[in-house]
């Protein structure tokens, strides 16, 4: 199967765009293969403003996104591997969806105690005069 988090990063973003507000990207700088400028990450994290009036090139695969944008006046070429995204949100009321390190298709879900049978007690009969 293909991994689910690109389309729901995709569909997020779209559905931000979509409803006139300015889509927000949370990338974890220090993910292998993340090249962000480093000079405006903060607490291994960075916040990128992902609208079409201030990116050029965008491409959002199934593997990675990579676009250009302006930071400080100099262009910069980011490219972001699906996996480090942490989150995407709109800047104007914080709607969207985060998603944790366990989040990856790759990784299995955490495998959940069996229940333990309740006790069930064996019926009986009562004789009434």
């Amino acid at each position: 199967m293909t991994p689910l988090k690109p389309y729901l990063v995709r569909s997020i973003y779209e559905w931000i765009i979509d409803n006139g507000l300015t889509p927000y990207l949370l990338v974890d700088a220090t993910a292998e293969g993340v090249m962000v400028p480093l000079a405006h990450v903060a607490d291994d994290k960075i916040i990128l403003n992902a609208h079409p009036d201030a990116v050029q090139n965008w491409l959002l695969g199934n593997d990675a996104l990579s676009f250009s944008a302006r930071f400080s006046g100099h262009s910069e070429n980011l490219y972001i591997p699906i996996s480090a995204i942490l989150a995407t949100y709109a800047k104007e009321n914080g709607k969207g969806m985060m998603f944790d390190e366990r989040f990856d298709d790759e990784i299995p879900p955490e495998p959940t105690p069996p229940k333990s049978p309740k006790k069930v007690s064996q019926p009986f009969l009562k004789v009434v005069k």
